[in-house]
């Protein structure tokens, strides 16, 4: 078996400059041009791994940004400039994500072959991995085809989306129109490539207190799934356009990290553009933030723990120069004691009197930001409230932020008192150049409560612009339609946007050096925005998407 599916080897996210400390010939994969991967056995599945090993070495874990309905929703097509007539032809949109129905009608064209170019399933390890790459398998648009003309297409490719969110996340990006569901994608000539990604392994889940049966992906596949992406577009000499319609609320929220580079990276590239969901964490009360400026120089807040999440962890990331410690107290009064910061130590707190265990790892130093991370992992811990009291220890003025994890990890019973929704772009959304969106109900022009607010920690401007996400008309597996709502659809919309813009410049010659950066300003600037409202601001960031605008300001450049 490969390494990378091995359940006895930890896939820990390393620089390139690193390969030769880990390197023992074959426990090496690439990740992309800064970071690989290096598979390391796991000893004793010691929660204090995450310790011995750096916590950015762990690939953070992922979480769809969409609710799929069965219930159609009767929502019309995405808005489009009819004298330009663009349609996608000519660009490759991408999703990475938990695949796609290839039998569905949205993607055929009407001779029943497949508008799909390859997927990559990486969950299936009996076939063929594309070129370059050592798991899963690809199934090319050739043989996908000749799947479709037998009698049991999946025989031959037995790639399914058993959860439906990639199938209606593509469908809205680039869905044939069906008149009888009154519905089409944005680009429904655009080409379509897929990347299944596989779910996260059990031992990182057991790393990071995450419930084994929870749904969830990690980091590495996800960029490794770019790396795929954009070979395959740059070897057919056709631009892309990426939509990561998931995120975490692991890591530090201000653009940093493994996925932020890349994707920083490839979104200033001619022919590469990238959306991102903001997440759906704004009014989930799972984001407490502080800011004490007298003294006493310490803080005190309250978390509400539900009786089915027996397993979860907490970050806190506090501001420099502050040196915080942390008290962790049941709702039963005991305590774990004042742990103080240090360089690499993990401590366990069993309680006597209640079930709870406690791992608490106050880093000093995180090796990525270079600040403090206070990591908090909680097993069988008592239901009811508890109170976590944080203290500077160099007796100034000092603020931090926390979060839960994202998605369906946790239950909405388990959140913070007295919790802020803003801060709340889950990443890696919050990298800088690729095009971060929210979404908005486009039938009041009101921003959807659960979509995830900026700014990003270190006060970056995020998101960049909202678009439509509310019971948006959808493929689902099954040959059918339903809706999807949350910003992994807003994501998509604008994908879908950006895949015009893309036709318009590279295909028809208008600006064939043009990067996703370059639509991103573009989409900025023909952005609708209201009177009396501020922008940008931390809602809706530069407005709404506005398609016409943004083409007569392109055809009058």
């Amino acid at each position: 078996m490969q390494k990378i599916l091995d359940e006895n080897y930890y896939d820990l996210i390393i620089s390139n400059v690193m390969i030769p400390t880990y390197d023992t010939g074959d426990n090496i994969t690439p990740m992309d041009l800064r970071h690989s991967l290096a598979h390391i056995p796991v000893d004793s599945a010691n929660p204090c791994d995450l310790g011995t090993y750096p916590y950015n070495a762990f690939p953070s874990l992922l979480t769809l940004s969409s609710t799929v309905s069965l219930e159609k929703s009767g929502i019309g097509t995405v808005q489009r400039n009819p004298y330009l007539a663009l349609f996608g032809r000519g660009v490759i949109v991408a999703v990475i994500d938990t695949g796609i129905d290839y039998r569905h009608q949205a993607f055929l064209y009407n001779d029943g072959t497949t508008r799909i170019l390859s997927i990559w399933d990486q969950t299936i390890q009996d076939g063929t991995p594309p070129e370059g790459f050592t798991y899963g398998t690809e199934y090319t648009r050739e043989f996908i085809n000749v799947a479709l003309k037998s009698e049991n297409p999946l025989s031959l490719v037995p790639s399914v989306d058993t959860n439906g969110h990639g199938t209606a996340i593509a469908s809205i990006i680039a869905g044939k129109p069906s008149l009888e569901q009154a519905f089409s994608g944005v680009v429904p000539e655009s080409d379509v490539l897929v990347v299944k990604l596989k779910q996260a392994k059990n031992n990182l889940k057991k790393i990071f207190f995450t419930p084994p049966d929870a749904e969830c992906y990690q980091e590495s596949d996800l960029i490794i799934g770019i790396t795929y992406v954009t070979t395959v577009a740059q070897r057919l000499n056709r631009p892309v356009v990426i939509c990561v319609a998931m995120g975490t609320n692991q890591s530090s929220h201000d653009g940093r990290g493994a996925t932020s580079f890349i994707t920083n990276y490839l979104a200033q590239q001619p022919h590469t553009a990238i959306t991102m969901s903001t997440g759906n964490e704004a009014n989930k009360r799972r984001h407490y933030f502080n800011s004490t400026t007298a003294e006493p120089y310490q803080n005190s807040f309250e978390l509400s723990i539900g009786e089915n999440d027996k397993l979860f962890s907490i970050e806190l990331w506090p501001f420099a120069p502050a040196r915080l410690s942390i008290e962790i107290t049941a709702p039963n009064r005991e305590t774990t004691g004042q742990v103080y910061p240090a360089l690499g130590e993990c401590r366990r707190f069993a309680f006597v009197f209640n079930p709870s265990v406690i791992w608490v790892n106050n880093y000093i130093f995180e090796e990525e930001t270079g600040d403090q991370l206070i990591l908090m992992r909680f097993q069988d811990p008592l239901p009811g409230i508890w109170n976590i009291r944080v203290q500077n220890l160099d007796n100034g003025p000092f603020s931090f932020h926390a979060w839960l994890p994202s998605g369906d990890l946790i239950s909405g019973d388990t959140f913070f008192m007295n919790s802020n929704p803003d801060t709340t772009i889950t990443s890696p959304a919050n990298a800088t150049n690729p095009l971060t969106v929210t979404a908005y109900n486009q039938f009041n022009d009101t921003i959807l409560p659960e979509s995830g607010r900026g700014y990003t920690r270190t006060g970056f401007v995020k998101p960049d612009i909202a678009a439509p996400g509310y019971e948006l008309t959808c493929a689902v597996p099954g040959n059918l339609y339903g809706s999807i709502t949350g910003s992994g659809s807003a994501a998509a919309q604008a994908a879908g946007v950006v895949a015009m813009v893309f036709e318009w410049a590279i295909p028809r010659g208008n600006y064939t050096n043009i990067t996703g950066n370059d639509v991103n300003r573009l989409l900025i600037r023909g952005a609708q925005r209201s009177g009396g409202i501020t922008y940008p601001n931390n809602i809706w960031g530069y407005g709404q998407i506005d398609i016409n605008t943004l083409f007569e300001r392109l055809t009058n450049i």
